[in-house]
């Protein structure tokens, strides 16, 4: 049971820990086929790491700075918070050892088998020592600790094997290594390997009689660690993984004569010497070989001490193989065209007429990337505007924009550099985007730049018109298969007219519009949704249909969960879909009785943020890139965009009532924050297949 603060509040760290035992659900649910439940645990996994780079990491800078953080932390000093996050993590790791022991014994009745250093076959002999001189041994760095001053540098979050050789004797030798190499007798050498990234985490070896045989590199390695440490003659070897995490919080320097893309890609390079917030090493370690990791790492009980299994880094099972076995995997959704608009004719003559609502991946995300490509060799395109915030590693969008550039359009580009974890990716196609000429905006001091919008403006009839697209998710051809997320295509002027307003504010950001339209983050957002909640609480006082429905990825701040559950006392019927963070307490009495919260994780990522407010039966509806926390309403630049077309407009609410009425898929949230999963009497929705089937029929298939 998730504890509150008077019962109000979940504390944020516990219930996003909570949000990743839902990942973790889908990885035991026995009705995912079973490769796909593998790679849960890898989003489970790599989940887990992200988590302890930025947010374990910041409730362990309060507490290393000697304060007790209740106030920020809602109830629990710093203190306590670490620790109970350790416990719950350690029985969370726990849990997922036994979930992938079950996976590998079904693949097993399958005829797959993944294998150890100690199940490999003479037949299968050759082809591994062959492998591993040919592949693996040239990208292995292999440390030799014992007179080290200090242990070298650990990368955060990866791999090592921790090794110990036990020496037969005393080889006596002269050179450069005979100070390592002349032991005494049942001496021990500690030595780390360093899992190389370069490699595939999963060798697949050859088949024999129909059956399929992987092994791990981290085992591969394993089994030839006599070739690896051919120069020494010992008696035992021994090989243990350990894995580092780093506080990955960026600290910028005050140097003036720095450019920003110079502070940012200093301080990325800084964030590789974070202090360590994690342990993770293998429970089966020798004790003494433990000892002799953490004196040297200078590791102690104020960091997390995580034992483990036999394997870390378990994030690689993302890219766990598809070993041709159809039947394993999740069946492959081919991405719908919108109806009315082609990818073959013109988009913008298209929009001109009417908008247009891409849902990914649903819908193709071509149509986003047709866009700009269109603008880029249209002569009547004068300029092109476009926020960017993660892109993917091989970017369209980005080479539609230098093509634009090359062909004398004026091009705008918002790119936000501090992008967590995507700094370096971001970095590298600002310095690409400015050698082309294209105009860059890098955010403004205090702020991130979150929104998603782009602009065009073109010369009709002596006149230049806006087109443009407003979205929920970032412009990103690999995430877009993924991530389901709205894209709206309008040349509303209404619309268009205020979303250049925000990026008048990039460059002018003393100087603060006002806007009628658009909900925009930092200045406006919260007042705005406020006073929204306030006319739902006023319909429902005086008898007028009133309620509020809302789909976001996290809620976590406390004044909108106040004024939420200030509506919810005031009768006002509320529901909402929350896929991680939810401080909110539903179904309390004199609290949040009218209140529903369910999340529902499953084959892609719930993404999209959807406010819908009832609006005495004129329902007001909002694409937003907003979460409902603290960041999002006062530290970053958001646009919550309205939807003005009907036949939108209804489209989203039937895709929010699509998603509130999973029952196989769909969790409960609760005070208990048990996760149950929804199950009732009602014909099964799974929401996901049952969107795609919504998006079939309106192209009449």
């Amino acid at each position: 049971m998730v504890e509150t603060q008077k019962n109000q509040y979940i504390n944020r760290e516990l219930s996003w820990l909570q949000f990743n035992a839902r990942v973790l659900q889908e990885a035991s649910d026995d009705s995912v086929p079973l490769l796909e439940r593998l790679r849960f645990i890898g989003i489970f996994s790599n989940n887990l790491d992200e988590f302890f780079k930025v947010r374990y990491a910041a409730i362990k800078r309060i507490d290393l700075a000697g304060k007790d953080g209740k106030n920020v932390l809602k109830g629990k000093t710093a203190s306590e918070l670490l620790e109970e996050i350790t416990r719950i993590v350690i029985k969370q790791q726990s849990e997922s050892l036994k979930i992938i022991e079950t996976i590998s014994e079904k693949l097993q009745d399958l005829g797959i088998y993944i294998i150890n250093e100690n199940q490999v076959t003479p037949e299968q002999d050759s082809f591994i020592r062959k492998y591993f001189i040919n592949k693996v041994s040239p990208a292995l760095v292999t440390y030799i600790l014992n007179d080290l001053d200090k242990l070298p540098h650990l990368k955060d979050s990866v791999a090592y094997l921790a090794v110990k050789l036990v020496l037969k004797e005393t080889v006596p030798k002269d050179g450069a290594l005979s100070k390592i190499l002349q032991q005494k007798t049942n001496e021990k050498i500690y030595a780390l390997i360093e899992i190389p990234k370069s490699n595939d985490r999963f060798v697949v070896l050859p088949e024999k009689d129909g059956k399929q045989y992987i092994i791990m590199l981290d085992d591969l390695i394993r089994y030839c660690m006599q070739i690896n440490f051919s120069i020494f003659d010992y008696s035992s070897a021994s090989a243990h993984m350990i894995k580092i995490t780093r506080d990955a919080q960026l600290d910028f320097d005050n140097d003036f004569s720095k450019s920003f893309i110079q502070k940012i890609s200093s301080s990325v390079k800084s964030r590789r010497d974070g202090e360590p917030v994690r342990f993770v090493y293998d429970k089966t370690i020798d004790k003494d070989t433990l000892k002799f990791l953490m004196d040297k790492m200078g590791v102690d009980n104020s960091d997390s001490i995580i034992p483990g299994g036999r394997y870390h880094n378990r994030r690689d099972y993302m890219n766990f193989p598809d070993l041709d076995k159809k039947e394993l995997v999740y069946q492959p959704l081919l991405p719908l065209r919108i109806p009315g608009l082609s990818l073959q004719g013109s988009l913008l003559d298209k929009i001109a007429k009417k908008d247009f609502l891409q849902y990914t991946p649903y819908h193709t995300f071509s149509y986003t990337v047709k866009f700009l490509r269109e603008a880029a060799i249209d002569p009547k395109v004068k300029t092109i505007k476009i926020t960017i915030y993660r892109l993917a590693n091989i970017s369209h969008i980005a080479s539609s924009l230098i093509n634009a550039a090359k062909n004398g359009k004026n091009v705008i580009v918002q790119i936000e550099l501090q992008a967590r974890f995507d700094e370096e990716a971001n970095i590298h196609y600002a310095e690409q985007m400015q050698q082309e000429g294209i105009d860059l905006i890098f955010g403004i001091k205090g702020l991130k730049v979150h929104c998603k919008a782009c602009i065009i403006e073109r010369e009709e009839k002596g006149k230049l018109k806006r087109y443009g697209f407003i979205s929920t998710g970032n412009f990103n051809e690999s995430t877009a298969k993924l991530y389901t997320d709205y894209t709206l295509f309008t040349t509303n002027e209404a619309i268009l007219k205020e979303t250049n307003k925000v990026f008048k504010f990039f460059d002018i950001n003393y100087k603060v519009s006002r806007y009628k339209h658009l909900l925009v983050s930092p200045h406006y957002t919260r007042g705005s949704i406020v006073k929204l909640i306030d006319k739902e609480i006023r319909n429902s006082k005086e008898g007028k249909p009133a309620g509020i429905k809302v789909k976001l990825n996290s809620l976590s701040d406390y004044e909108m969960i106040d004024k939420l559950y200030e509506a919810s006392r005031a009768g006002v019927k509320i529901d909402l879909i929350i896929r991680g963070i939810c401080c909110l307490i539903p179904g309390i009495p004199g609290m949040s009785e009218n209140i529903n919260v369910i999340s529902v994780i499953d084959k892609f990522l719930e993404h999209p943020r959807l406010y819908i407010f009832q609006n005495a039966g004129d329902p007001k509806v909002y694409i937003s890139s907003a979460d409902w926390m603290t960041r999002n309403l006062d530290r970053r630049v958001e646009i919550s965009c309205p939807i003005y077309d009907d036949d939108i407009k209804e489209e989203l609410i039937d895709t929010f009532e699509i998603c509130w009425s999973d029952n196989v898929k769909g969790r409960k949230l609760s005070k208990d924050h048990t996760n149950e999963y929804i199950r009732n009497d009602k014909v099964k929705v799974r929401s996901q297949i049952a969107t795609y089937d919504y998006y079939l029929r309106k192209l009449g298939n």
